[in-house]
């Protein structure tokens, strides 16, 4: 791969971002990435394992002369960043985003995007539920599907760009509408995650149940929903505060769907509940066929945090 951009600030210093930087730099897609974080904490801790070319104790300093700014925190806290950052993004820079609801971040990060900087939302649907700079690896973007979100009358170049360097770091990219794609993340990934934080939240207060049984004799449904639910808690509140038609609107379906199975259960409806598990297994399948997963023992899981680690 050929260099996309001469300077990348990342903004927030995370699994993504520090992803981002492993992937750009296995294909040198950068010149020079910055990256500035608010813990101290947490540049130290970049600085340390090398996570950028140079950690900037100072927003303005990271972002200053960046042809891409990305912006990799938590969606309630990038309309005041944005607004931070402002006066010193130079003409013709690209800013973009990471976050998993878009027309949130665009009302509250559009506004403060000066002339001549191309704002270009993006979602990168990868994750794991570990944070932190130290959480990154470079393969963390490979197959999996980037979202990017033109607003009104883009640059094209600067659309063409950014996707070239989400392509580059190993994405399958395409374009949406913010609306659609937060209709699509209530359905994929925003509800199944409150779902997951409910279960474990029932598990918690089941005091029949002690925390030993939970914890010794987990199977594979319920430690997938404590998986999830070790998400990062201010990312997801922020999410579910920023994009609340939509979840909402997903959650009554759900609601609905399982006031279904509870009557067929009740009822001993066998039928409906075999043809129920029929069409939801074959879902599963698809997501395989599609290669968003696998079908190995325990879905391969501990084989990616092998490598992770290595």
């Amino acid at each position: 791969m050929s260099l996309v951009y001469d300077r990348v600030a990342l903004i927030g210093l995370g699994l993504i971002a520090s992803s981002m930087f492993w992937a750009m730099k296995r294909r040198s897609l950068a010149g020079e990435v910055r990256g500035y974080a608010r813990s101290s904490q947490t540049r130290d801790t970049a600085r340390r394992i090398g996570v950028c070319d140079q950690v900037c104790d100072n927003l303005q300093d990271a972002v200053k002369d960046a042809d891409l700014i990305v912006l990799c925190i938590p969606v309630g806290a990038m309309g005041n960043v944005a607004k931070e950052i402002a006066p010193v993004m130079k003409r013709g820079a690209t800013l973009s985003d990471v976050g998993s609801v878009k027309r949130a971040v665009i009302d509250e990060v559009a506004p403060h995007v000066p002339d001549g900087v191309h704002f270009v939302p993006a979602h990168p649907l990868a994750g794991t539920e570990h944070s932190g700079p130290e959480s990154g690896f470079e393969s963390l973007y490979d197959n999996r599907w980037c979202l990017l979100i033109p607003q009104d009358g883009p640059d094209p170049d600067a659309v063409a760009r950014l996707r070239a360097l989400w392509e580059g770091m190993g994405a399958n990219v395409d374009l949406m509408d913010a609306d659609h794609h937060d209709l699509v993340l209530a359905v994929t990934s925003h509800a199944p995650h409150l779902i997951a934080y409910t279960m474990v939240g029932v598990a918690d207060d089941l005091r029949r149940v002690t925390d030993t049984e939970v914890i010794n004799y987990s199977a594979a449904g319920f430690r997938d929903f404590t998986r999830i639910a070790a998400s990062n808690p201010t990312m997801w509140r922020d999410v579910f505060l920023s994009n609340k038609e939509a979840t909402l609107e997903i959650l009554g379906r759900f609601t609905e769907e399982l006031f279904a199975l509870q009557r067929a259960i009740r009822l001993g409806d066998g039928d409906h509940l075999h043809d129920y598990f029929t069409r939801t297994r074959a879902i599963r399948r698809g997501i395989i066929d599609a290669g968003q997963d696998t079908n190995l023992p325990n879905f391969g899981r501990g084989n990616e945090i092998d490598k992770k680690d290595q």
